[in-house]
């Protein structure tokens, strides 16, 4: 640990009241900039509607006022952990951050739809910097354990708040005007930056040796933003069509040069050695399952509360902030919780519980009702998130050594994205294959109802998945570990510590 501003009486270790004001100011302005990152995933989309008729945008090209912003996020997250790991982490996150600002202001002020999905662009591209550069503050700033555990907490929470709470405030803001959806983030983004300039730490912070693995960096980039291109274009284009299985087929060759690049560089942008850490490995699966399955739950709720339902923006925000408000009240609460039953117990819970949320939904039909429908699903959506993605991700970096936080917070953000972007493709394409584009309320349903499916189906997949790694882990605990584990010379330091890790 290398900040400056914990002293032997003032030690975040101990999980206690003895954090300092400081080092809660630090705290409040890493989530403000989670909360920004998350709620931008999210809050354009009751916007879209309005965005659309102003600025005179096609179907296909409003999409991308969304994809935009995913494009740009996903695809740079692993560079922009790498980038937090050698540069500094906080030299990053206060450049990404100013950026951020500007390219909201920009968003909110164009009158070109062209413009507008650049801003987008560079808004996602700085929030693959401040994402994995601020979770790598936290914890390199808080010792494991209780403290890292108390303050994760906080800090997903308060991005599961903003992922949730963005279509409330979308609904809100979009009801006035559309431009302060985009404008409403850019005072939030300037105070925390002037925050951020006084109360980060000024270390003689460590970074990690070596040099920068710049065919990595151009292979395991162009990987992620071909796949997020692909599955978000595959909708318009057929996803049997010769351009989308082309450029899947680009995606896999990327995808196996830069796993061989990996393997044999010295200085690599993502140790494949850190996937020996089951912990890691299952938790970036499971937040690939549970976003995703967000997402695409998201989309469905939105177009089915507006278009079949008749729900104005103003309407929805209110009816779906019970999900957004539980989590934000939660979030106190949640460090001792996870203290007291551990991850393995509690991401199986949250799974369910989203999963739940999202079976409960195919019930919907022409005449729904809030109190049967809607609000019983906002509630275990609520609790889902609530206990979930505070757990995913102190297991994402659970074990990880201080110069590869940066790492595995980019591949946490990664998983997250890339989720999101691939599950809501699928789910689109259901809704226009069981529609068959008709406009009747019976075939909106028969669209709806594919897509539920679907999302519900990859829930239950991250439940058993997080299921199995609760009963992995209980086995492991009884496994002794021998010393002989650390004693191979012949054994990179840093994968012996992986493996050791994975049967401990």
């Amino acid at each position: 640990m290398t900040t400056a501003t914990v002293t032997a009486t003032d030690d975040p270790s101990s999980g206690g009241p003895s954090w300092t004001p400081r080092l809660w100011g630090t705290l409040i302005v890493l989530c403000a900039a989670m909360f920004l990152d998350a709620l931008d995933v999210s809050m354009v989309g009751v916007a879209l509607p309005s965005i659309g008729s102003e600025l005179h945008l096609s179907t296909s090209t409003l999409q991308w006022v969304v994809s935009g912003y995913v494009l740009g996020y996903g695809g740079l997250l692993l560079l922009g952990g790498r980038a937090a790991d050698l540069l500094g982490r906080r030299r990053v996150f206060l450049v990404a951050l100013g950026v951020f600002a500007g390219a909201s202001l920009l968003g909110g002020l164009v009158d070109d739809g062209g413009l507008l999905i650049a801003a987008r662009f560079l808004k996602g591209v700085s929030a693959a910097f401040t994402a994995p550069a601020g979770l790598s503050i936290i914890t390199t700033t808080f010792a494991e354990g209780p403290a890292r555990n108390r303050a994760l907490s906080i800090y997903t929470t308060c991005g599961a708040s903003g992922f949730s709470l963005g279509l409330v405030l979308s609904g809100l803001l979009t009801s006035v005007g559309w431009r302060w959806t985009f404008l409403m983030p850019v005072p939030v983004a300037l105070l925390a930056l002037l925050f951020a300039i006084r109360l980060l730490p000024r270390p003689a912070e460590e970074r990690a040796k070596g040099g920068y693995d710049v065919l990595g960096a151009i292979t395991g980039t162009l990987t992620v933003l071909l796949l997020v291109f692909t599955v978000t274009e595959a909708q318009g284009a057929g996803w049997l069509s010769p351009r989308t299985l082309g450029s899947l087929a680009v995606v896999v060759a990327l995808a196996a040069a830069f796993l061989v690049i990996e393997s044999r560089t010295a200085h690599p942008l993502v140790r494949l050695g850190i996937f020996r850490n089951g912990s890691v490995a299952r938790a970036n699966v499971i937040a690939f399952t549970m976003t995703g399955a967000y997402g695409g739950f998201q989309f469905v709720v939105t177009l089915y509360l507006q278009h079949l339902l008749g729900w104005s923006a103003l309407q929805m925000a209110l009816g779906l902030l019970p999900a957004g408000a539980f989590i934000a009240l939660s979030a106190p609460f949640m460090g001792p919780i996870v203290d007291r039953f551990g991850t393995g117990r509690l991401l199986p819970i949250g799974l369910f519980s989203l999963a739940a949320a999202f079976a409960l939904f195919l019930r919907l039909d022409e005449h729904s009702s809030y109190l049967t429908l809607v609000l019983p699903s906002m509630i275990l959506l609520g609790v889902g998130f609530a206990l979930a993605f505070p757990s995913v991700n102190i297991a994402a970096t659970d074990g990880v050594a201080d110069e590869e936080q940066g790492l595995a917070s980019g591949l946490v953000n990664t998983a997250i994205q890339v989720g999101t972007a691939v599950v809501l493709a699928g789910a689109t394409a259901m809704i226009t294959a069981g529609s068959g584009g008709g406009d009747s309320a019976r075939a909106q349903l028969d669209g709806y109802r594919p897509a539920l499916v679907l999302v519900t189906a990859i829930a239950v997949l991250g439940f058993l998945i997080a299921t199995a790694g609760a009963v992995l882990d209980r086995r492991k605990k009884t496994t002794p570990v021998s010393v002989a584990d650390y004693d191979d010379p012949s054994v990179d330091p840093a994968d012996r510590r992986d493996e050791v890790l994975a049967r401990s």
